[in-house]
């Protein structure tokens, strides 16, 4: 029998959000982490997508879990005596719901982005304050292996200062255009790709120099998706002179599953629910409930985001980032250059190097969660290479790791810092990969200005938006107080470490949520 010194404390856990995304901490808490986690709740307005999680969780062992209307945030945190609040709910809702359950009583791990507006910043900022709650964002990209050894090069002085970062993100045809089909295409919701998408690698730049954005400068378009965009006008041209019909404004469409839509055969841009049991499930059979519909066409009006973005960012201490997306390549993956005083570091990922389409024309959504689902080939093989060249100096390789799980191996390792922290109390990470809601908003701080920027057509300075706080990285040894780095349970800090030195040291869903 377990002594009560040895013991583990289960913190009590509710789930606000139970799209697709939601399933990865779900299952973390019904299954690894069981014995320091109890999901105690569920907050969801769909009654098919609760349903679905309900039965989910009573199939683990976990009983009857009640589940509650947004509205009810704060009468399930008090009635089920929660600690935690895991968000993954739309982008567009999360500083309220931050906020609600800050000041109810529980702490929050929240899905990136942190918010989509310096309102919500602000919002975050004051009810962190106010409260003396822990808010700790998701940003998985950082423990995946690779990014984390690209980091352990940069803080061990070999390359020098940082001069400058190049960063190229191609999404390819099917997980990027999946954003040009669900609520994340209209900006109102997402605040578009800029801060959806991009705040995983704004946040990896930041934290990889130990720096935080003064200057934003962006240009971008709808150039691709769209009703308007030339691929859509040659599309519809084609089809007029075929004889063929306008597309139908969603993906679903043959009761088999078999066809893209009704009527045409094989069309590799709609998504079929049906296909996809899963999907079906949560989104298909849900949507009489709210009018979402999941397989909208990425050819149809009411786009608002861009799928072509490119970036000039200045940073506090002098580096510089030219950064690209790309939501509609060939293939998919990410390219980075790290420039510096004493030499150069280049991060190559390939984490899909073409589209392979099954007997149904189907792929899958996001590569970079579900490892091992492409083969890939001789010309562009899966796989990531980090390479380091001083000056003088022949080019070597840096070995990386094996990751496990979904996000380049982000994703198990993240887990154990969100349920395990508690247990074990905090321990030190050289690499300080655990992130705060102070790196939330360093992360959405530039896209927000990009967003600013593309409207005035001007750089935007950071500082001007008035984000509730100082995002300001000291350099490292300035202020004792940086050694401390968030956990979900310990008071929060405005501060991420920068280590100047470092010593040598289940499959995930698609990025879906409600």
């Amino acid at each position: 029998m377990t002594s009560e010194n040895t013991t583990p404390t289960r913190r009590r856990y509710a789930v606000t959000g139970l799209g697709h995304r939601s399933s990865m901490y779900v299952s973390a808490i019904l299954g690894e982490h069981a014995d320091v986690a109890e999901l105690v709740a569920f907050c969801e307005p769909n009654p098919t997508r609760l349903a679905a999680y309900t039965a989910i969780a009573a199939a683990a062992g976990a009983g009857d879990i009640p589940g509650h209307t947004p509205d009810a945030l704060e009468q399930m945190i008090r009635e089920q005596r929660v600690d935690t609040v895991i968000i993954t709910t739309p982008d567009h809702t999360h500083a309220q719901l931050v906020d609600r359950a800050l000041r109810a009583g529980a702490d929050v791990v929240v899905e990136k982005p942190l918010t989509i507006s310096a309102e919500g910043c602000r919002m975050i900022n004051t009810a962190v304050e106010e409260t003396g709650r822990n808010v700790v964002m998701t940003f998985n990209y950082r423990y995946a292996p690779r990014n984390s050894e690209l980091k352990r090069v940069i803080a061990s002085g070999e390359i020098g200062e940082v001069t400058s970062v190049h960063f190229e993100w191609v999404l390819d045809t099917v997980h990027g255009a999946d954003y040009f089909r669900r609520w994340h295409r209209e900006k109102r919701n997402s605040g578009g790709l800029l801060i959806h998408k991009s705040s995983h690698h704004f946040d990896l730049v930041n934290w990889w120099i130990g720096d935080a954005p003064e200057r934003v400068y962006a240009r971008g378009g709808l150039k691709f998706y769209g009703d308007t965009s030339v691929v859509a006008r040659e599309m519809a041209a084609a089809d007029a002179a075929a004889g063929l019909p306008p597309r139908p404004a969603r993906g679903t469409g043959s009761a088999d599953g078999t066809r893209g839509w009704e009527g045409r055969a094989g069309d590799r841009w709609s998504l079929d629910l049906r296909a996809d049991e899963r999907l079906a499930e949560l989104y298909l059979e849900a949507e009489h409930h709210d009018g979402y519909i999941r397989d909208q066409d990425v050819f149809s009006p009411g786009i608002t985001i861009e799928d072509n973005l490119a970036l000039l960012v200045d940073y506090r201490r002098g580096a510089t980032l030219t950064y690209s997306l790309n939501a509609h390549g060939p293939w998919e993956g990410y390219r980075v250059t790290v420039n510096g005083t004493k030499g150069r570091a280049e991060l190559e990922v390939v984490e899909r190097g073409s589209i392979a389409l099954d007997e149904r024309g189907r792929s899958i959504l996001d590569p970079s969660a579900t490892p091992g689902a492409w083969e890939g080939d001789d010309v562009r093989p899966f796989g990531d290479t980090l390479t380091v060249q001083k000056h003088w100096e022949r080019a070597r390789r840096v070995d990386i790791p094996a990751g496990i799980g979904g996000h380049g191996g982000g994703d198990a390792i993240l887990l154990q810092d969100v349920f395990r922290a508690p247990v074990d109390g905090p321990r030190p990470d050289p690499l300080g990969r655990p992130a705060g809601y102070v790196d939330g908003v360093r992360a959405v701080a530039v896209g927000i200005s990009g967003n600013a920027s593309l409207v005035s057509g001007l750089p935007v300075i950071v500082d001007e938006l008035n984000l509730g706080i100082d995002i300001t990285v000291p350099r490292p040894g300035a202020l004792p107080d940086a050694a401390v780095r968030p956990t979900a349970h310990t008071a929060p800090t405005a501060l991420t470490p920068v280590t100047p030195t470092l010593p040598d040291a289940a499959r995930s869903p698609e990025q879906v949520t409600s």
